[in-house]
């Protein structure tokens, strides 16, 4: 008869409470135990997954969401103090978190060279090219080795002989390269080996160098493992060219609890009871996509290519065979363990992962979970908004009726100019319907006015996606420039008058960037973070696909007519700095919410230092076409390439968001807590009050 997880938490709670901390922190950290309802998960689907994975050879099974222990099963011949093997999972939980703390510690980064630490390759003309973030994420071209593979090198390197037959030299010198170094995706145990290798090379003259002690001492201890709970690289220790070597491919046993505290470390971006036992910068350089095939981390497995559709971009898991499982969603402040044989026969391990855990684990959410809306979103909660508060619909000013889009800019002359799409404009209107209209507003809310202006070599006729629409304004040292979609793909256009004459560039963007937008900082550009113009758009060639993930570009502010002059936005590096190309072929996601990106508007809020994004979702209308609510978002940043959290999500707000929305610099106060939200719902000049409560010190998400 299997355990009832509910006997487990009294008994797991007396346990830990009973047993000293060994003072390795201040606060020793608890699993509090909850009922999953608390939580926002059902009972009844927990309990049903719960049994269906003891069908298939399940030994341990632990939900954690919020930090509440709500589900904790083992089978009879397991427990909550018996260690488990995790086979490749320890690629995350002992070579990844190694990396992190050789990375935190200034000793490498992600793209130096392995030769720098490995002389031996140094003369090869392509291992020469393998850097640390090709080892982590199995694109360095490295064969693989397989336990019983009848290659005699790859028998070897399973049997953990003494040097120089031990797997470390086995990777070094004979494993052989399948392919140029990035290339593409192949798993890779030796690759694995190498970069364990190269992180105890690189710490050579470290106070210690042994991986085994440095995460003791580094990460284990100081979140509560106590030395019993785990053991890592096969209890061995290989000496090679003068370093103490430890297996972080394989070898390692944790207690599923202390499985879940890495988890734990990693939802909280290295973060411990208020303690930052790595930087969030190594944690997110590890377990973040690496920007190359496959989408691995550093160890970890990551869901920015959408591997799993119907998990959170956000996702990451260690894996290893047998199915060891540590999930860790940050988006959903969820951490899940799996120890156990094999999910199913046959189909490849990530396919069974996916039907028998994964999937079903998000079918234990249930929809009224306010998780569900309002902070969670697909990135980890903002670190600094704690809330947004709209004001009531009664208050919301709506003009210019019958007109939509509304981007915005603040000019030199203190005036906001936006541009309407399929419309009028403001009152009393154009005579003729425009597809792409100019337009003034002064005053303040709730006392605005807008005023038309008629711009004849700007303005455009045509309905939807017949009519070039403006989808982006700014304005920059006294010349207004917009972007202009429906245009294939889109168009810049400028004017040196205040918007009265205007000129169209001769290029266009032709890959990507359908539905481009400006980022704005003040008046005529002032305050802005570099002098740099900086682009977003979908990652789509029109405007009304809603696309996976969205792209940035920058231009030197003087450039911006230039197409030369363009970088795109491709990854962060290791010390979370962005990696930027003039090939438009390599733009990489700058923020991914799959089938979510669609319009947009970025501004920058001073007084609080953050980047403010709004996302409308999609334009969702009733069978007789009329509007109804839909979803956005509101998502914050210290730089214009994040890292991105969430502020507010809904996948239904409680009015019409329209098509898009900004939060306009203007009209932001002194403090950055009160901003209006200028959106197009119901085909207006729409503007709500948004009141922000800040995070007290101390008190944000950890």
């Amino acid at each position: 008869m299997s355990k009832g997880p509910f006997l487990l938490w009294i008994g797991a709670l007396t346990l830990i409470m009973a047993t000293p901390w060994q003072g390795w922190a201040e606060k020793p950290f608890e699993w509090v135990p909850a009922q999953p309802e608390a939580v926002g998960i059902s009972s009844e689907k927990l309990r049903a997954l719960s049994a269906e994975l003891a069908k298939r050879q399940t030994k341990a099974f632990l939900v954690v969401r919020h930090d509440k222990l709500i589900w904790e099963w083992y089978s009879p011949d397991h427990g909550p103090d018996k260690k488990h093997y995790t086979a490749s999972l320890a690629k995350a939980i002992v070579g990844g978190m190694a990396l992190a703390i050789a990375l935190d510690d200034g000793y490498l980064r992600l793209d130096d060279p392995v030769s720098r630490y490995v002389p031996q390759w140094r003369t090869d003309p392509r291992k020469s090219k393998i850097t640390i973030r090709h080892l982590g994420s199995h694109t360095s071209g490295l064969d693989d080795s397989r336990p019983n593979e009848e290659a005699p090198w790859k028998d070897a390197f399973w049997r953990r002989e003494l040097p120089p037959r031990d797997p470390f030299t086995i990777a070094r010198d004979v494993t052989p390269l399948l392919f140029d170094p990035g290339e593409r995706f192949q798993y890779s145990n030796p690759g694995i080996a190498m970069l364990t290798y190269a992180v105890a090379a690189a710490m050579r003259n470290a106070p210690n160098n042994n991986i085994r002690d440095l995460l003791r001492d580094r990460i284990y201890r100081p979140i509560g493992l106590k030395d019993d709970e785990w053991s890592i690289g096969y209890g061995q220790t290989f000496h090679v060219d003068g370093l103490p070597l430890i297996a972080a491919w394989g070898g390692a046993n944790f207690t599923a609890r202390a499985t879940a505290r890495i988890g734990r470390l990693v939802l909280h971006r290295g973060r411990w009871e208020g303690r930052q036992i790595i930087s969030e910068n190594s944690i997110a350089a590890v377990c973040q996509s690496a920007g190359l095939p496959g989408d691995c981390g550093m160890g970890w497995w990551t869901n920015a290519g959408k591997r799993f559709s119907f998990l959170p971009v956000d996702a990451v898991w260690g894996a290893g065979a047998g199915d060891q499982i540590l999930l860790v969603i940050p988006s959903l402040d969820l951490v899940v363990v799996r120890y156990g044989g094999d999910l199913g026969p046959q189909a490849p391990s990530q396919e069974n992962v996916g039907r028998y855990l994964f999937q079903p684990l998000m079918q234990v959410i249930t929809p009224e979970d306010p998780a569900q809306s309002g902070t969670a979103g697909p990135y980890p909660p903002s670190p600094v908004i704690k809330s947004l508060s709209w004001a009531a619909a009664n208050e919301v000013v709506r003009v210019a009726r019958g007109s939509d889009n509304w981007p915005i800019t603040w000019g030199d002359d203190d005036r906001l100019y936006t541009a309407y799409g399929d419309g009028w404009g403001f009152e009393p209107g154009v005579a003729r319907k425009l597809s792409l209209g100019l337009a003034v507003v002064t005053g303040f809310p709730p006392r605005i006015t807008g005023q038309n202006i008629r711009a004849p070599t700007l303005e455009q006729y045509g309905d939807g996606a017949k009519g070039k629409k403006a989808s982006g304004l700014l304005m920059v040292d006294g010349t207004l420039y917009a972007l202009v979609r429906n245009a294939g793909n889109s168009q810049l256009a400028y004017s040196r008058d205040h918007g009265a004459t205007w000129t169209w560039a001769p290029w266009k963007f032709t890959t990507s960037f359908g539905c481009p937008t400006f980022l704005n900082f003040g008046p005529n550009y002032a305050g802005a973070r570099d002098g740099y113009v900086y682009i977003y758009s979908p990652d789509a060639d029109d405007a009304y696909s809603a696309a996976d993930q969205m792209v940035l570009a920058r231009v030197p502010k003087g450039s911006i007519l230039e197409p030369s002059a363009y970088e795109y936005f491709v990854r962060l590096d290791s010390d979370q700095k962005p990696v930027w190309s003039r090939n438009v072929a390599d733009r990489g996601p700058v923020f991914q919410h799959p089938g979510h990106c669609w319009r947009s508007g970025i501004t920058y809020n001073p007084a609080l230092k953050r980047y403010m994004w709004f996302h409308v979702y999609s334009k969702q209308t009733r069978g007789d076409g009329a509007p109804v609510a839909g979803g956005c978002g509101v998502y914050d940043a210290p730089e214009p390439w994040g890292p991105w959290t969430t502020a507010f999500h809904t996948e239904e707000w409680d009015m019409d968001p329209g098509e898009s929305g900004c939060f306009p610099a203007k009209w932001m106060d002194q403090t950055g807590k009160n901003m209006w939200l200028v959106f197009s719902g119901e085909d207006s000049f729409s503007v709500r009050r948004v009141d922000i409560t800040v995070h007290k010190s101390g008190d944000g998400p950890k």
